[in-house]
């Protein structure tokens, strides 16, 4: 029998799919936008709109996108206290560059996302569906995501305070690119793939996680 690969299966990303020109357009709730450029400014309500191969810069407040359908969408210095995704649906979405204060995608259902460059004080995936995820070049002080379902999401060159893998279900995640100061619940790591110097660090909290006491 042919021996398994050991090595996770790598997110299927690619670049959004965007036309050669791009046409000026303003932000709404419910706005459904083709081929548009926005600049998004203040507290920016496009929650359950559609965007469909779109780009936006932004330098804002806040920004909604609750219940929204993203599609072939490029964000681009990303500047926001908060941007809130939550129960939205992303296919082949990019973030890069930027600093975000609480980045949510609780709920969301993901298919091709790739956040690069990012500083996030606090980014969540609770409860959300993610399918091909890269994560690079990004400081996050607190992830979270109890509850999650992923396949196939992959950190590079990124770091982070604490994770929270509470409930989450995982298959093809590959945490070794994800320099993390701490693990709240080593139980839920089953179906991630870590380096052994990260083994190493967090081997009192696995013995302590299966009953053993560790004593200096």
């Amino acid at each position: 029998m042919a021996r398994k690969n050991d090595s996770p299966t790598a997110p299927r990303v690619s670049a959004p799919d965007l036309p050669a020109t791009l046409t000026p357009a303003q932000p709404a709730r419910r706005a459904q936008l083709t081929a548009a450029q926005l600049s998004l400014t203040g507290d920016v309500d496009l929650a359950y709109a559609d965007l469909d191969q779109c780009a936006f810069s932004a330098d804002a407040d806040s920004i909604d996108l609750t219940g929204a359908t993203l599609v072939d969408v490029d964000a681009t210095d990303v500047r926001a206290t908060t941007l809130v995704l939550r129960n939205a649906n992303l296919r082949r979405v990019r973030i890069s560059g930027g600093r975000i204060g609480t980045l949510d995608l609780s709920g969301t259902r993901v298919s091709e996302l790739t956040l690069r460059d990012l500083r996030v004080e606090y980014l969540t995936f609770g409860g959300a569906r993610l399918h091909d995820v890269l994560i690079e070049d990004c400081r996050v002080r607190a992830l979270d995501m109890p509850q999650a379902e992923i396949a196939r999401l992959a950190f590079e060159r990124s770091d982070a305070d604490e994770v929270d893998t509470g409930g989450m279900r995982a298959s093809d995640l590959d945490l070794r690119g994800l320099d993390a100061a701490a693990y709240l619940d080593t139980n839920s790591l089953r179906g991630t793939t870590m380096s052994v110097l990260q083994v190493e660090r967090l081997a009192t909290a696995f013995a302590r996680t299966a009953g053993i006491q560790v004593l200096p």
